[in-house]
Formats: structure tokens, C-alpha cells, sequence
């Protein structure tokens, strides 16, 4: 989701094709400081405070002799991309690397995964196969680990070696914490990627939730681009995305990023899509920025994206060939939690609603009786019937403290004025008259009477608050199930703490949902508001909202104990220079207590 109408962006530029690995043939020898590196000389702490801090972007190898069987002089790799741990589970954790060739063919890459750094203690190791049909991506689903234990890992290929990654495997039976790092929203142009560096930099995290948005679609003047020249982030390549080589060429742009492979190194991803990683507010059969007059089949489209999210993500795909969108699945931390990560974007989600599609033309009247009709439509779907049943079965069935969801979009209820949500008027002004009727009401004008009056709405049909049945399907299932419910979120760019309730006004759980690694927020778009009186104003107006920051970006940790779960999120003041603060209100720490009757945020 973005702010910004797909008609206020740039128009598309004509579309052209560059392979991925022409793009990075010039990094084969060089990192962006000229530096070379080969995890065999260096530490992986090293490694890892390098990445972070920017002064190396890649392990690579220099000029290589070795010989294949014929005695010829093997092609040049490179792991430029880095590498990466995802999808762990108690006895396993998905590995994967790329490499970059000097010319196409297939290679043979081996894996090795340690108990120690040095690995003295190799538990498992293996040799997979890669090609140009896949990106020259490797995904291993390395096995017999054992639970709640922390590991190492490598790749090599014709003589380079990749860097050391730790990553770490699922606890079994009793487990007193879990502590994730939350992400979404990271867009390359918009600024650095600090956030991810600032993640990489601790040693307390199990796992970090991405909730989508990995990467955005759009061509090089798109959405958040205007700083992109000067900041060194142009997007590649220049069109907005379609083709499968397009997709795989921002991938690599991304994960060129030294912030991000610091900390993909550093601990598993946890990852699904939003609407990103295919196209501005996707739904299962189109997309807002998707228009098939003059861009195509969607179907087509969506395809070459998914392929590119499988090759490029550490997610472990599952085999199901009926439906090869399905990435809903469920991790269990001990007893202490159950997390389900689940599709609300693309799999079953209708098209969404728009206040447009209700106002006469003529009289500029709104009809509420038809969009209140649509918007409780018992067949509007958000997460499909099957996902719904698997999700419901899978928290009755649960025996572990807290059920936690993560997904993408807000599901707390968001109702504003809707003055303020049209912009008609703004927020300040919208107060200023809430003032003005609570001391001299008699000195309110009929039109100011009539801007009052006006009922609260959704701010965001793309949100949970556009289906409507979804949501309280969801809610009652926990209710009834009597779980401690806990929905991570994220989309909006910005931090939010909802109580959530049911439409009868239910305690049911609460939210905790992440500001962006880069994506401008509200601050971009109300530009006249003063960030800090808008989110203290929204807290105000919105019954549920229990915290909100409105201006910078940041990530959420989310500490999950028997007797707790504590959501603390973390600020830096910019994104647009390399330089950097935490920022001032750099941490707001709420709790809620797995308790029947008080799971709210207390």
C-alpha cells in the first residue's frame, strides 16, 4: 500500500530487459569501498561489522585456478548477494546464497552448516545445483539440527566461499522468551536501509518477522524515488516491473544492500509478501497498479513475481502444486507460542472497496446504505475460506500461551472523521473546532455544525477495516477459543498499539504494528500536521488506539514470556543520510497479560 494515486505517479517508460548478472560482473573482484574479502581470511564478526557499517558490501574471491575435470580453469564466482537463514523450525532452517558467474551455465555449490564458528562440528553439508533457470539462487532446507540452538553456516562454489552466517532453530517443550524483531516496508530509493544494520547489531533476537513489502515495483521515478539520485539508490532496472528478469534485477539491487545482508547474516527472516513484491494494493485477480489494457496479463504477472519471491526469499516452499501461492504456515516456539504468518494480500483477497464508487457524480451525495451493504457482504473475502479454517483449527487446537499473527495489513479498527479522512479538512483544523464546541458551542457556524456531524469511517479500505466479515470471523474464533491473541502488522509506515475488539465491543487481543525500514509515513502526506499533536489527536479520536508514531521510521520488537508480551519500538531520525540518531522517542515499551479479561494493552 502506498498514499499516493497510481494517477498522481509518473508515467510508465518504455520496458526493456538487462540479465541480472551483467549488472553485478563489475562487482566481482570489488566491494563498494574496493575492498576484497574471503570469509577464509576474515572472522565472520568482522564480516558482520563491515557489512553493517557499510564498508564491505560482498565475500568474494580473486582470480581462481581451480580446474574441473578437463583441466580447464573454472568459471569465476561470487557470492555478491550474500546469504541468508529463514523458516526455522525445531530441527531445521532453510540456507541460501547466490551466486554470481562471469558466464551462464550450471554449477555445483556446496553447503556446510557447524555447531561452532570454526567449524570444527559440522552437522550437515550437502552440494546443490544452480542455473540461470533459477537466478543462480541456492535454497537448501538444511536438517538434523537440534532445537533452540544457535549454528553457522557457509556455501562455496569453484573456489570462492561465501561469508559465516548464524542462524538459530525453534525450541521444543518449555521455553521462558521469544523475542522477534518485526519489519516491513523497506523501498530502496526512499533512503538507507539503517533499520536492517541497527537489527544486525544485537544478539538478542530468535527470528525477525517480515511482514512485506520486501521490495517495491515501481520504475525509477516511482513512489518515494524524488531523493533516489542523490542518495545513490536509483532503482534497476529503470521500467516498473513485469517480467521475470525484472523482478530478479530488483532483488538483486536490494540484496546488494550492505544493511541487509548484515542482517539476513545475523539471525533466520520469517518472511511474506504484501502487495510490493507484485504490485501497489494487489488482490487475488488484479492490482491498483496493474492496468492489463496496456501492461499485460495479471495472472502472467503474478507468476513472474512469485517466482522471483521464492528464488530470492529464504521461505521454504511448500509442495503443494495445486496451489503455488500458498505461503500461509504456522511456527511453534516451544509452549510458549504459536505464530501463524498468513496471506492477506494475494491468495484470496477481494478487490477492494472505494469511497468513489458511492458518491452520485451528480449531487456529490454519498450512498451509505449501498457501501455499508457491500462492506458487510458475508462473501467478501480477505483470507479465504481454507486459510480461515486452517487458521481457526489451528489456534482451538493450540496448547502454547500466545497466538500470534503475522500479516500484513492493520486489522485494529481505524474509524476517523470523515472530514479529515476525505482531507477536506485538516486534522488541526478538524480540533480546533472539536475546541471551539466544547467552549462556545453556540459560536459554531451551520457549516462548521455540519463538518461535525459528519460520521467517523475507515481510513484505509485496504485494511482489515474494508472486510469486515473477515475480521470478526477471525476475532470470534479467538474469543471463543478463549487464546491470548497478539496480530503483528505492518503497511502503513508508521507504529501503532490497538486494542482490538469485536463489532458487540469484546476485549479479544491486541495489536502491535511496525513502522517502516524506509517507506515515508503520515508525515509525508499531512504535510502540515505537527507529527507528535497528529498521533496524540489520533489516540484521542480513535477509541481502540493506545499509541501511535506518525513520523519516523523504525522496527518493533515484540518479547513474548508467560507472564507477558512487551511491544518496544525502535526510531532512527532519518533515513536520507548515512549519518544518523536513534531518535529521541526511540522507545515506547506496552505490555499486555495473558489474562481472561485483561488481554488489552495495559
Amino acid at each position: 500500500m502506498v498514499y499516493s494515486s497510481k494517477n498522481s505517479l509518473p508515467r510508465k517508460t518504455t520496458h526493456f530487459r538487462i540479465k541480472a548478472r551483467q549488472i553485478h560482473l563489475a562487482g566481482l573482484l570489488h566491494t563498494e569501498k574496493g575492498l576484497v574479502m574471503n570469509s577464509t581470511n576474515h572472522s565472520r564478526r568482522n564480516f558482520l561489522k563491515g557489512i553493517a557499517t557499510g564498508s564491505a558490501l560482498t565475500a568474494t574471491a580473486a582470480t581462481l585456478t581451480a580446474c574441473d575435470n578437463n583441466h580447464a580453469p573454472a568459471t569465476a564466482v561470487a557470492f555478491n548477494h550474500g546469504i541468508a537463514s529463514g523458516d526455522p523450525l525445531a530441527d531445521r532452517v532453510i540456507l541460501w546464497t547466490r551466486i554470481t558467474p562471469e558466464t551462464d551455465g550450471e554449477f555445483s555449490v556446496d553447503w556446510e552448516i557447524a555447531s561452532d564458528e570454526a567449524f570444527g562440528n559440522i552437522v550437515n553439508s550437502g552440494n546443490i545445483k544452480t542455473s540461470l533457470s533459477r537466478d543462480y539462487t541456492i535454497k537448501v532446507d538444511a536438517d538434523g539440527l537440534d532445537a533452540g540452538t544457535t549454528y553457522f553456516y557457509r556455501f562455496s562454489a569453484n573456489g570462492a566461499t561465501s561469508a559465516i552466517g548464524t542462524t538459530k532453530t525453534l525450541p521444543t517443550a518449555e521455553t521462558n522468551q521469544a523475542k522477534l524483531a518485526v519489519v516491513s516496508c523497506a523501498n530502496y530509493p526512499a533512503g538507507y536501509f539503517h533499520v536492517y544494520g541497527e537489527i544486525a547489531k544485537r544478539d538478542d533476537f530468535d527470528a525477525l518477522l517480515h511482514l512485506g513489502d520486501y521490495i517495491y515495483e515501481y520504475d525509477k521515478d516511482g513512489y518515494a524515488s524524488a531523493d533516489a539520485e542523490a542518495l545513490g539508490r536509483v532503482s534497476i532496472p529503470a521500467t516498473e516491473l513485469y517480467s521475470v528478469d525484472d523482478y530478479r534485477q530488483r532483488y538483486a539491487q536490494y540484496r546488494g544492500d550492505a544493511n541487509l545482508q548484515a542482517a539476513h547474516a545475523k539471525l533466520p527472516f520469517i518472511v511474506v509478501w504484501d502487495d510490493h513484491e507484485l504490485a501497489n494494493d494487489a488482490y487475488a485477480t488484479g492490482a491498483e497498479n496493474h492496468d492489463p489494457t496496456t501492461e499485460g496479463d495479471f495472472v502472467e504477472r503474478r507468476a513472474n513475481a512469485l517466482k522471483a519471491f521464492f528464488e530470492w526469499t529464504p521461505i521454504r516452499e511448500q509442495n503443494d502444486g495445486s496451489q503455488p501461492q500458498k505461503i500461509y504456515r504456522e511456527f511453534e516456539f516451544g509452549n510458549l507460542l504459536s505464530l501463524y504468518m498468513l496471506d492477506t494480500r494475494i491468495i484470496a483477497r477481494d478487490k477492494q472497496l472505494d469511497y468513489a464508487d458511492y458518491i452520485d457524480p451528480a449531487t456529490g451525495a454519498f450512498d451509505a446504505v449501498a457501501f455499508r451493504g457491500d462492506l458487510t457482504s458475508p462473501t467478501r473475502q480477505l483470507l479465504g475460506q481454507e486459510q480461515t479454517d486452517w487458521l481457526t483449527q489451528s489456534m482451538t487446537q493450540s496448547t502454547a500461551t500466545w497466538q500470534v499473527l503475522g500479516q500484513q495489513v492493520l486489522m485494529g479498527r481505524m474509524d476517523i472523521p470523515a472530514p479529515v479522512a476525505m482531507q477536506t479538512i485538516s486534522f488541526t483544523n478538524y480540533s480546533l473546532l472539536l475546541q471551539k464546541a466544547a467552549t462556545t458551542p453556540e459560536a459554531l457556524t451551520e457549516q462548521e455544525s455540519a463538518i461535525l456531524q459528519q460520521p467517523s469511517i475507515p481510513y484505509n479500505l485496504d485494511a482489515w477495516d474494508g472486510y469486515f466479515v473477515a475480521r470478526e470471523t477471525v476475532l470470534g474464533a479467538a474469543r471463543a477459543a478463549d487464546k491470548n491473541l497478539v496480530v503483528l502488522s505492518g503497511d502503513t509506515h508508521n507504529a501503532w498499539a490497538n486494542d482490538l475488539l469485536d463489532i458487540e465491543g469484546n476485549q479479544v487481543g491486541v495489536e502491535f504494528a511496525t513502522s517502516s525500514v524506509s517507506s515515508p509515513g503520515l508525515e509525508a502526506i499531512l504535510t502540515e500536521e505537527d507529527p507528535t499533536a497528529l498521533a496524540t489527536g489520533l489516540t484521542q479520536l480513535i477509541e481502540p488506539l493506545r499509541y501511535a508514531n506518525t513520523a519516523l521510521r523504525g522496527y518493533l520488537t515484540i518479547t513474548l514470556s508467560p507472564e507477558e508480551a512487551l511491544a518496544d519500538w525502535r526510531f532512527i531520525d532519518t533515513v536520507k543520510s548515512e549519518t544518523f540518531q536513534i531518535a529521541t522517542d526511540q522507545s515506547k515499551s506496552l505490555r499486555v497479560l495473558p489474562t481472561a479479561g485483561n488481554r488489552r494493552i495495559v
